[in-house]
């Protein structure tokens, strides 16, 4: 997917936009448990999937679909032990040093977990 379409680009663009908006009015309204639920919507993931089938035809579609499938179950697996990070790091730290921490701890598992799938 290295050439994006400008309307696949804005697809993503609105889509993260949106979920963005959308989990802030719910924990405004709802409490912020609903909003982290909300937060967990995987707007990156549903927006590639979308532009994908702008972008790609056929078997290159089918291929480039099921290897966003697999990177995703892998990358909300990060976000699940991150956010469970995040609870405990905040707490002790504050929120400043505990979502900078947590942040670099998402970073660094990412960054791992690409240079191990990518040498394979």
């Amino acid at each position: 997917m290295a050439g994006l379409s400008i309307s696949a680009l804005l697809i993503r663009f609105l889509l993260g936009g949106l979920a963005v908006v959308a989990s802030t009015i719910v924990a405004r309204r709802l409490g912020e448990k609903a909003g982290g639920i909300f937060a967990a919507f995987p707007a990156v993931f549903l927006a590639a999937l979308l532009t994908a089938g702008i972008d790609l035809k056929g078997e290159e579609l089918v291929s480039q679909s099921i290897m966003l499938s697999k990177g995703a179950i892998v990358g909300m697996g990060i976000n699940i032990f991150v956010a469970i990070l995040a609870g405990y790091l905040l707490k002790k730290h504050g929120w400043k040093m505990g979502l900078i921490q947590a942040l670099g701890c998402w970073l660094v598992m990412s960054v791992v977990v690409v240079v191990i799938t990518a040498s394979h």
